[in-house]
């Protein structure tokens, strides 16, 4: 009886395992990700310590475009909640077509040390 437990409970936990998998992709509006778009446009964001190689970068409404972030020196990431992009050394590219024009601020979403507070730049979506 116990040995006839632990195997259920075991075919349990692999089902509910394999059930979080999913796809990856989440379900937000302001972006798609890299195998339902090809991108018109390329953007390069370059981290190093406590900063991005750029105070802002420009995209347009409506362009698909691949981002691609590399990592110069320590340890960093990117994050843009509004536009659904979160890139590390892990996921290093993402393709995204923003639907609405504005000023989204980007931060470092790997914690890296003392500056990772103050290491912003922004990602200004124009019509």
């Amino acid at each position: 009886m116990k040995k006839g437990m632990a195997w259920l409970t075991a075919c349990m936990l692999i089902l509910v395992l394999a059930a979080c998998g999913g796809t990856g992709q989440s379900a937000g509006s302001n972006s798609e990700s890299d195998s339902d778009v090809t991108a018109s446009e390329e953007l390069v964001i370059k981290a190093s310590n406590y900063e991005f190689d750029q105070p802002e970068y420009h995209l347009k409404k409506g362009v698909p475009v691949k981002i691609v972030y590399e990592n110069t020196n320590g340890n960093h990431g990117v994050l843009v909640p509004e536009l659904n992009l979160r890139l590390d050394t892990k996921n290093s590219s993402k393709v995204i077509t923003p639907d609405k024009a504005g000023e989204f601020e980007m931060s470092c979403s790997v914690y890296c040390g003392s500056g990772h507070g103050s290491m912003i730049s922004k990602i200004i979506v124009e019509e």
